[in-house]
């Protein structure tokens, strides 16, 4: 394999703190790099140096000019007054731009016919069906349809689709992507999964999505306290390794520890013949100073706010609705809250997770029916946007503004000052602005906040969002021993498997479907289901209907209809020359045997399925 892009000692400072410095770091062909680390330690830093989004104060970044470098920033900026069509579509690419014109021109009620015709002879001699075709399941998949809107009108979820959407269109040689999964929903996330592991690609990406981060990645490294540490492995190996590493550097800062208190005591001795001592020596202890002063001793998120006392009643839905444009978000929906429900909110963006989640807090009144909360009940509610902070204020201002002192599980009351040091923020972070910290470091304070309100009915809409796989380790035994009840929505499967025991499943039509069991429980009976009616379909066909209605078929689908007819001789060559090309192999030839045998189930898959589309716009 060869390097497509090296990082050589490279080094780099934000806000006068350097985050690593002499940090060596090399991409290879076909590596797909999972990099981790705690919020903070530099992770979104690095990839933007890698991507070359701008230049590090030591060191260099080295790869071939030619090679091309797709990056997906955490929040990404667009141009003023772009509409999504204008970003999505390279002006430099012939086949891109025909194919703009063309949805454009086919979102019209009433497209020009001669236009039409000359589009799609272009399309043909540029030989970009199939790109047209692959663009379109890439926006349809991120749930891009409107393309003439204006980038600026879309909330901050959309506006991440968009970004990743034209990365994927542009298939770059290095993908360098920034949490990928923020507002995916996770049959999207399952389908970019298959894509990003599918040919040779080369990616380097920071994700908190362990499922994820183990089905596409097959190497991690970690970055930590401005160092780098290559997992050749999955995320269950990294784990084994990392834990034997910091055993062994748990062994080695003991023993430097031992070492600088009798250097300490030898550097102290005779202070007036200082300037006689060995210089070596000196310097020794300076360099082991400095190593041992870098060591956090194990630090650790602590979890333990005290829980408000639970009554009887918690909250009742009693037959609630609720509309939007005429559409209906929520219809006729019940359910009794009972005492440590733990409850996993799931279904496709837009089908009214927050919207439920909004009738349940309060925020929002519902049309239809009626939501009673008990008196007892304390809601601690994350939410997907975060707070509004204000930048420049302190850290341990944000936190005193709601209480000067905090009670515990254990019945201690500790400052808020302490309180931000279990929740890693050292004294130098609580007495700095907010606009120092990063994106995961302020995602840390906001849940913070949460939990200082002591709730007994806890809320997290998309709590993993930034947040480091540290914290969500911390978070997820926090949530496993907090006794009130749990609402999640969350795209992590990783978080919804472990954390919840019964689904609220929104079905996009208003309805609200209630499974017992956790999200793998849930995928696999859907996976049996669709299994049940296939089987009962081969074992008893369905008679031909006796009554047809003629439908005349539209421009674009007379146009598919000629373009399914064009592909299929072209299939059933490829499946000729490769059954001809098997009988010549020999049979000891397993491996080769089997990747054509399996090429050939492949074709027949696409002829059965352009078949049945045939069929259907035949008739």
């Amino acid at each position: 394999m060869s390097t497509l892009i090296a990082a050589e000692n490279l080094g780099h400072a934000y806000h006068d703190e350097w985050l690593f410095k002499n940090l060596t770091l090399g991409i290879q062909t076909g590596q797909r790099v999972a990099l981790v680390g705690i919020n903070g330690a530099g992770k979104s830093t690095l990839l933007k140096l890698l991507a070359e989004r701008f230049s590090p104060l030591e060191g260099k970044i080295v790869k071939n000019k030619s090679v091309k470098i797709g990056f997906l920033d955490q929040e990404p900026s667009f141009p003023d007054g772009y509409s999504i069509s204008d970003f999505i579509f390279s002006l430099e690419n012939k086949q891109q731009q025909l194919i703009k014109e063309y949805e454009e021109l086919i979102e019209d009620p009433n497209p020009d016919e001669k236009t039409l015709n000359r589009l799609y002879e272009e399309l043909s001699e540029h030989n970009a069906w199939e790109y047209e075709h692959e663009i379109k399941t890439i926006l349809s998949r991120m749930g891009i349809h409107h393309l003439q809107q204006k980038i600026h009108t879309l909330s901050g979820g959309q506006k991440k689709r968009i970004a990743l959407a034209k990365l994927l269109i542009e298939d770059p040689e290095i993908y360098v992507l920034d949490e990928p999964t923020n507002h995916l929903d996770i049959d999207t996330i399952e389908w970019l999964e298959k894509l990003l592991t599918s040919g040779n690609k080369t990616i380097l990406l920071v994700t908190h999505d362990r499922y994820f981060l183990d089905n596409v990645c097959n190497t991690i490294v970690e970055l930590d306290r401005g160092k780098i540490y290559n997992y050749n492995g999955n995320y269950a190996y990294f784990l084994e390794k990392k834990s034997e590493r910091e055993a062994s550097d748990e062994s080695t800062f003991q023993k430097n520890k031992n070492l600088l208190k009798k250097e300490l005591e030898w550097m102290r001795r005779m202070p007036q013949a200082r300037g006689t001592k060995s210089q070596a020596r000196i310097d020794a202890f300076y360099d082991l100073d400095s190593k041992t002063k870098q060591r956090t001793d194990n630090q650790s998120i602590t979890l333990k706010v005290k829980m408000s006392r639970q009554g009887n009643k918690i909250l009742e839905l009693d037959h609630i609705g609720q509309s939007f444009n005429d559409k209906k978000i929520i219809n006729d929906f019940t359910y009794t809250f009972k005492r440590a429900d733990r409850i996993g909110l799931a279904g496709k963006n837009g089908t009214g997770k927050s919207t439920l989640l909004n009738l349940i807090t309060g925020f929002l009144k519902p049309e239809q029916g009626n939501v009673s909360t008990g008196e007892t009940t304390v809601y601690g509610y994350y939410k997907q946007g975060g707070l509004a902070f204000n930048e420049k204020e302190r850290v341990i201002d944000i936190v005193k503004s709601d209480a000067e002192y905090i009670k515990m599980a254990d019945g201690q009351t500790i400052s808020a000052s302490q309180l931000l040091t279990l929740f890693l923020f050292p004294p130098k972070k609580q007495h700095g602005m907010v606009e120092k910290l990063s994106g995961g470091e302020k995602k840390r304070l906001h849940l913070m906040k949460v939990l200082m309100q002591n709730p007994n009915f806890l809320i997290l809409d998309e709590p993993t969002n930034d947040l480091d796989i540290d914290t969500l380790n911390v978070l997820e035994e926090f949530l496993e021993n907090f006794p009130g009840v749990l609402i999640l929505v969350s795209h992590d499967r990783y978080l919804l498997d472990k954390m919840s025991e019964q689904l609220f499943i929104m079905e996009g039509n208003g309805e609200v479907t209630i499974y017992n069991g956790n999200y793998s429980e849930y995928r696999l009976s859907l996976d049996v289901a669709k299994e049940k009616p296939e089987q009962k379909k081969k074992e008893n066909p369905a008679p031909a209907p006796t009554l047809s209605v003629t439908k005349k078929l539209s421009y674009k689908e007379q146009k598919e209809l000629e373009d399914l007819e064009s592909r299929m001789p072209a299939i059933e060559s490829a499946i000729a020359k490769l059954t001809e090309s098997l009988l010549s192999i020999d049979s000891a030839n397993y491996v080769e045997i089997q990747a054509i045998t399996k090429s050939i189930e492949e074709l027949n898959r696409e002829m059965d399925s352009i078949m049945e589309r045939w069929l259907e716009l035949s008739e």
